[in-house]
């Protein structure tokens, strides 16, 4: 190659290394709270428990579902193929540092010339076999960080995809517990409708027993039989509610509808939460929230493509050549003598191109990315805010489902030593029937709202460590893909480490390239 070509082919490639077009990222400015609004009510400002956050429940079922659906929930495998996706694309990302196109070619063409040409000269050969064998490359040398930013903007999109897999993870928990919480209220809402319907039962006999004495009338009698009718009602429409909730367990363990074997371990009690909830302070959410994360990777991966659509402004410069053999049997050399140090051919140069008669496409691309990184930001900043909302709705409506099942559980009382004492009067015939029905149906309202209060302290404290964004850690350590999927991707295609748990989002790109 000449001197001077090669010259300044070294001195772009050297001014490439340190010129980057486009803004580096910062992360963006958010609102930030110092404190919650109900904190020193039962809320405190302690370090959250993040980890296994459902062993506060004491609830060694909920314990061995949240692990089974962990490991088995095909929505969360779906998250964690999706940055094996991310990883591949990194990887493309990185190699276009590199030599873009690199071929080798070869041929051997068998030639004869028409002597009925007007350019024939029958000097020469006219029929003879052409051999080539050579090694093409072309190599845009980065000058504008046009490939670094594309870099960054996958290795952001990497680490996205792992943020993703994170809030999929804290969502399932969640809604694991939540459904957990469901049958246990509904088993025991069940268990409110048969106490009632004993009881109503008993009030039907003795109706009937005062009717056959002739000291009341029918009436008495179809009223009882009318309770007691509408109580058992509630049975059938609780089961079926309970055999949905348990569907919804089943697929969330990545299971057939209803094919939980003795996971379950028959009827229980709806977990009982503890006294106080520590919600370390606002500004560690965004720290610990996924989706506060995948926001912000977000706005950085879109800073990045604000420099690759800059690069467009400015020209391309490269670097191409070729080398290889060439011969024929016109001079009784054949493919023997491909090889041959004579038979070498080259060729090498710079060459640049700039899109220059553009109309204005590429200038208005850039402002496109740069309206989309402002998007990405407000919507980062509203990310933000959600998780205060969230957070602050949860810890009302744990503070409020307290207060109102401490009132539930005083109406519940009362209603069935009312019921006793009802009962009582009515065989004595100092009271008519009808305070009996009124007793009865108070006391199966209250005790079902005093459930429902009980059941809502316990979501609300699920939701608060889901808003807190509580969970995810349990990940650290584990493959993000099963085992079943591995062997299956692995037998396909050569993915080299990538599986490989330790394989994840902050690591040396030269790493991801050498796959």
């Amino acid at each position: 190659m000449p001197r001077i070509p090669l010259l300044l082919l070294c001195l772009i490639n050297t001014l490439a290394g340190c010129t980057m077009l486009g803004p580096d990222f910062v992360r963006p400015q958010a609102p930030e709270e110092s404190s919650w609004i109900n904190e020193g009510a039962i809320i405190t400002s302690q370090p959250p428990v993040q980890v296994e956050w459902w062993k506060v429940f004491n609830d060694p079922i909920l314990d061995r579902l949240i692990q089974a659906a962990a490991a088995q929930n095909l929505g969360l495998q779906v998250a964690g193929l999706r940055i094996m996706e991310a990883r591949a694309q990194l990887g493309i990302a990185v190699g276009l540092l590199y030599p873009q196109l690199q071929q080798a070619n070869g041929s051997a063409t068998r030639v004869s010339l028409s002597e009925n040409a007007p350019n024939f000269n029958p000097s020469i050969e006219d029929n003879f076999t052409n051999y080539q064998a050579g090694f093409d490359a072309s190599w845009e040398v980065d000058f504008w960080g046009r490939f670094r930013r594309g870099i960054q903007a996958a290795d952001a999109n990497l680490a996205g995809s792992v943020a993703d897999y994170d809030n999929a993870l804290v969502s399932l928990l969640a809604e694991v517990a939540r459904t957990y919480i469901r049958i246990r209220t509904l088993e025991e809402r069940l268990g409110i409708a048969y106490k009632n319907i004993e009881i109503q039962k008993e009030s039907l006999r003795i109706a009937e027993v005062r009717f056959r004495h002739g000291a009341t009338t029918e009436l008495d009698v179809q009223q009882a039989r009318a309770a007691l009718a509408n109580t058992e009602a509630l049975i059938p429409a609780t089961q079926g509610g309970l055999r949905q909730a348990k569907n919804g367990l089943s697929i969330l363990l990545g299971l057939p509808p209803g094919d939980l074997g003795g996971m379950l371990a028959g009827p229980g009690k709806v977990p009982v939460a503890p006294e106080e909830v520590a919600a370390g302070i606002p500004a560690d959410l965004l720290r610990r929230r996924p989706d506060v994360r995948r926001a912000e990777l977000l706005a950085a991966g879109q800073s990045a493509l604000i420099g690759v659509a800059e690069s467009d402004l400015y020209p391309r410069f490269s670097l191409l050549g070729s080398i290889g053999f060439q011969s024929s049997d016109t001079f009784d050399s054949g493919a023997g003598d491909l090889f041959d140090s004579k038979s070498l051919f080259y060729a090498a140069g710079p060459a640049f191109s700039w899109n220059i008669l553009n109309y204005g496409r590429l200038t208005n691309n850039v402002r496109v990315q740069d309206a989309r990184y402002q998007q990405a930001i407000v919507n980062y900043q509203n990310t933000v805010l959600a998780a205060y909302r969230e957070t602050e709705d949860a810890m009302a409506g744990i503070i409020q489902a307290r207060e109102e099942s401490t009132y539930r559980e005083t109406a519940a009382q009362a209603a069935g030593r009312a019921t006793e004492i009802a009962n009582i009067q009515y065989r004595q015939g100092s009271v008519d029937f009808q305070r009996v029905l009124d007793s009865e149906r108070t006391l199966v309202q209250q005790e079902e709202l005093w459930l429902l209060a009980r059941g809502d302290i316990s979501r609300n404290l699920i939701a608060i460590y889901k808003s807190l964004g509580g969970g995810w850690e349990i990940r650290e350590g584990h493959d993000f893909v099963s085992e079943e999927n591995r062997r299956a991707m692995q037998q396909r295609t050569n993915w080299g480490t990538m599986l490989d748990a330790g394989s994840t989002a902050g690591a040396d790109p030269a790493a991801v390239t050498a796959e």
